[in-house]
């Protein structure tokens, strides 16, 4: 399965749970780094008050979001940088914010990158996982996943498989906009502790994986 239909053919929110267990990386031009995703948020598009599209708001800023399933869309907040990718088809403003992985590959790097951050902290965060791949601007903004070094394997046979799915409110969305703070629309693998905000008494056997 190519890039286009896997972020075109099904809702933003299915999509959003499917990428959980699936590596993401990226090459930084000397070595692979990345993981395993276990969080994403749906953010969809011109009706959620929570995105940066809502309303059909458009600018150089957010134009990632308009572009066709597969787009990278990174933006930042003060220093610090996001990753998301746009779904569904171009001019339909919808997307996932992937929040944290479970480091795979590149390991001893990314500690370097994160100077010296270990453990869960490595990558327990979207600007975590950023300062993790050594990414601090948005170079990449724009791009096709495969025009450019960040991958997500979607081969279902490399895929770690969740013991549960969980869901929640997304995290740091506006609560004067209720019905939208609200919506669980962030996605998560039950117990993992790389999840943001995972509180160890939650955490589980295998991190959570079947």
């Amino acid at each position: 399965m190519d890039y286009s239909t896997y972020f075109t053919n099904h809702s933003t929110e299915e999509i959003s749970a499917d990428l959980l267990g699936r590596p993401l990386t990226y090459n930084d031009g000397k070595r692979t780094l990345g993981g395993y995703i276990v969080e994403a948020e749906a953010y969809l598009g011109k009706k959620d008050r929570a995105a940066h599209s809502y309303g059909g708001h458009r600018s150089p800023a957010n134009e990632g979001l308009y572009g066709r399933g597969g787009t990278i869309y990174i933006y930042a907040q003060r220093q610090y940088f996001f990753f998301d990718v746009a779904t569904q088809a171009k001019d339909e403003p919808q997307g996932v914010l992937i929040r944290a992985i479970e480091p795979a590959w590149g390991i001893e790097q990314m500690i370097s990158n994160r100077s010296g951050k270990n453990g869960i902290l490595l990558t327990n965060g979207p600007a975590k996982m950023m300062q993790a791949f050594g990414i601090h601007d948005k170079n990449w903004d724009l791009h096709f996943l495969s025009d450019s070094p960040f991958a997500i394997d979607l081969n279902d046979q490399h895929q770690k498989r969740p013991q549960e799915i969980a869901k929640s409110a997304r995290i740091g969305v506006n609560q004067s906009e209720l019905e939208w703070a609200n919506k669980p629309l962030r996605f998560f693998v039950a117990g993992n502790p790389y999840v943001s905000r995972m509180k160890k008494n939650d955490y589980r056997a295998n991190n959570g994986w079947q």
